[in-house]
């Protein structure tokens, strides 16, 4: 009877918010239908919010095991639950004032990971100064490090492809900036680990694209410093992309032959 109650307990609580959405207007078919509707949209929006803070949780954990503190206690203890609560009110937003779902969604999820990945970095960078610990060069780690970098340059590169390149600059491109110099912050920390583990075991494949990330994220960050119109920016994102193309293509087919399939 235990798993029977659990399994029909969410059914009995969507059908008592079906009550509250229509405004207690809940017998017309039309209203239930715009219910269901909502509830689908809901929970596409949910879960790839869901997908996106379990990718911040992992990554915290990643970046904190590396000077040696362990934040899963704080982050299934206190972090999980109360963004789990938060999604279903962030979600619920989104349906309401985003109905082109599918144009909309990157930048969306954008808008909503700048501000936690960006205080994420800062807390790190904190955390780091406080303790005192320097960050380990452990291959897990470094790899932890290379996700980190990767999903900061897409978040910068979906926001910039969903900016009106006529808007003047405004609160989130300040917060983008935060974001990119918090993150090259964190990786020259990194980078300093590396240098030390590179002269005493040589080059590997993880720490060879973790310099290769840093630099494209310097690139990022010099160029939001410039005072030049947004479509420049626009430019470079698309001229540099072949660069990205080429560079993967040496780490996904000359990397194994190099460092014989370590």
């Amino acid at each position: 009877t235990g798993m029977l109650a659990a399994i029909h307990l969410p059914i009995a609580l969507w059908l008592m918010a079906c009550y509250a959405y229509t405004g207690g207007q809940w017998r017309p078919h039309e209203q239930r239908m715009n219910y269901v509707r909502f509830s689908g949209e809901w929970f596409i929006y949910y879960t790839l919010i869901a997908l996106g803070g379990g990718a911040l949780m992992g990554l915290t954990l990643f970046i904190f095991k590396a000077i040696g503190l362990d934040a899963e206690k704080a982050l299934v203890g206190w972090v999980m639950p109360c963004g789990a609560m938060g999604a279903v009110i962030v979600a619920a937003w989104l349906v309401e004032h985003k109905q082109s779902v599918i144009e909309n969604m990157a930048p969306v999820l954008t808008w909503l990971f700048t501000p936690l990945f960006t205080a994420l970095l800062l807390v790190f960078v904190a955390a780091m100064i406080w303790t005192g610990n320097p960050i380990g060069v452990e291959r897990e780690v470094l790899i932890g490090f290379d996700l980190l970098l990767v999903v900061v340059l897409g978040l910068l590169l979906y926001a910039i492809s969903a900016r009106d390149p006529q808007a003047p600059p405004g609160r989130f491109d300040v917060l983008q900036l935060l974001l990119v110099a918090s993150a090259l912050v964190v990786d020259a920390l990194a980078l300093w680990a590396i240098a030390a583990r590179i002269s005493e075991a040589g080059f590997s494949p993880n720490k060879t694209a973790a310099v290769n990330l840093a630099w494209s994220a310097v690139l990022y960050a010099r160029f939001l410093r410039r005072r030049v119109p947004f479509t420049r920016l626009e430019r470079w994102q698309t001229a540099y992309m072949p660069a990205f193309a080429v560079w993967a293509w040496i780490v996904t087919a000359l990397f194994p032959v190099i460092f014989n399939y370590r």
